[in-house]
């Protein structure tokens, strides 16, 4: 009887992870190239805007009509040393998603204590497809 349980028990939890799963993966993905911008190849309204932003968390799109950016920003942080890294970023079945983390600074590392604004920029082709971010 205990056995029949765990086994009951363990095809419900099977289910319910199913049911959680990224649908991501079930969609055509389709990678894109990009790259990452510097702040001086960002342009000058992006980078108003991000300057606009900068204090609180922002996730945003920008285009030029030959290029699309896509910026991400985790706010203010208490010290320096932070950065992003770029998971991936690929073209689903009915949008451009970007999977970016935010790293903080690691304990070797030495860290001023002035407040620090990281975000990054990503530049591909335009393209029209909306953009989920993760």
């Amino acid at each position: 009887m205990k056995r029949f349980f765990s086994l009951i028990l363990l095809v419900c939890l099977c289910a319910l992870m199913g049911a959680c799963s990224d649908n991501s993966t079930a969609e055509n993905r389709t990678d894109l190239d990009f790259t990452v911008v510097t702040r001086d190849q960002i342009p000058g309204e992006l980078l108003q805007i991000l300057e606009t932003k900068k204090e609180g968390n922002f996730a945003l799109t920008y285009t030029d009509g030959s290029w699309l950016y896509i910026a991400i920003g985790a706010g203010k942080q208490p010290t320096g040393g932070y950065s992003y890294a770029i998971q991936g970023l690929w073209l689903g079945d009915n949008a451009i998603h970007i999977d970016a983390d935010l790293l903080g600074p690691s304990a070797q590392e030495q860290t001023t204590k002035v407040p620090s604004y990281p975000y990054v920029v990503v530049k591909l082709e335009h393209r029209e497809e909306p953009v989920v971010f993760q």
